[in-house]
């Protein structure tokens, strides 16, 4: 049987970018480099790392930043300008972002571990994503919780 997740210690820059992501909405997320990306819709990208630490960036900075060819970044690019344009919307098909659960405007984010996983809960108005990584495998997942 799996322990159950347990309530993990946020240090001072995880609970100042936190404090910003709160009453912001989760437009949607993609994986790259071990490293999970939220699209907000305030201009920013969250990224959060395997161990729970965690960066906020303006989403120009970050989408440049990647370590990833040009044609992927022109493909995130796009992908960020239709989520921001459809406001909440089902948008067209997207190419590399997975778009947020509806209603995902950010009200609480906990910091949770389990042996070698840690997960992110982000809880929003109406709906939840969590973030699962593994520190042993390097594995993320992200889902609605």
């Amino acid at each position: 049987m799996q322990d159950e997740w347990a309530e993990q210690e946020t240090g001072t820059h995880q609970d100042h970018v936190i404090a910003h992501v709160i009453g912001a909405t989760a437009l949607g997320y993609f994986i790259s480099d071990e490293t999970a990306h939220i699209l907000l819709d305030i201009g920013f990208i969250w990224t959060l790392y395997l161990d729970g630490e965690m960066g906020l960036v303006p989403q120009v900075m970050a989408l440049a930043e990647l370590d990833v060819d040009e044609e992927t970044k022109a493909s995130l690019r796009e992908d960020v300008r239709q989520l921001q344009n459809s406001a909440g919307s089902e948008s067209a098909p997207l190419s590399r972002l997975t778009q947020a659960p509806a209603g995902c405007l950010i009200t609480e984010v906990s910091f949770q571990g389990r042996g070698h996983e840690r997960r992110i809960l982000i809880a929003g108005e109406e709906s939840c994503i969590a973030v699962e990584t593994s520190l042993e495998t390097g594995q993320i997942q992200i889902h609605a919780a």
